[in-house]
């Protein structure tokens, strides 16, 4: 064998032990390796550390926390934005702004159900398509009230973070590099 073949051979070898390795970190392992490449690594390690289960949880576990984290971020905006409806001492406007941000949530905390229905089937590829349009949603909820500093928008940054930690974790699902 040629010294191609023997390097195809090492290289081979050198994936295979870092796949199985990755298989193999379980639990606070695995959370430290997830979030360790997040820019948002402290709401990572919150959040993925908070479920009882976590010490010994697998990437599809992991998934699913940040998931459920992300639907009781939305149900919380969703909230928020209901009893800020109405508001008599709103505009009009930014009523109306409230009610398309509400449906808007609405079909988020679906898309979010959905979402994690993919992960749990093992669909990798249907899992990010709802998340991006969970993501599409917040967006089209900010944009239709005014400002940025309103609680529902201060909120919404949380859940896209929330939201971006089940992309990246299900991207290494799929083995794909985020």
């Amino acid at each position: 064998m040629g010294s191609k073949g023997k390097l195809l051979w090492v290289l081979l070898g050198t994936c295979m032990c870092v796949i199985v390795a990755a298989e193999e970190l379980r639990g606070k392992e695995l959370i430290k390796d997830v979030c360790k490449t997040r820019g948002n690594c402290e709401l990572c390690l919150k959040v993925l550390s908070s479920d009882p289960g976590s010490p010994e949880a697998s990437l599809t576990d992991l998934a699913i926390i940040t998931l459920q984290a992300a639907a009781e971020n939305a149900s919380c905006i969703l909230v928020d934005a209901k009893s800020m409806i109405d508001d008599p001492s709103l505009e009009p406007a930014i009523q109306q702004g409230l009610a398309d941000c509400k449906e808007n949530l609405l079909d988020a905390e679906m898309q979010i159900q959905d979402t994690i229905a993919s992960v749990l089937s093992n669909d990798g590829r249907d899992a990010l398509l709802w998340m991006k349009a969970a993501l599409a949603a917040i967006d089209t909820c900010d944009a239709s009230i005014p400002g940025d500093d309103d609680i529902l928008s201060r909120r919404s940054v949380t859940f896209r973070q929330l939201c971006n930690i089940a992309v990246a974790i299900n991207k290494r699902m799929m083995g794909v590099e985020s």
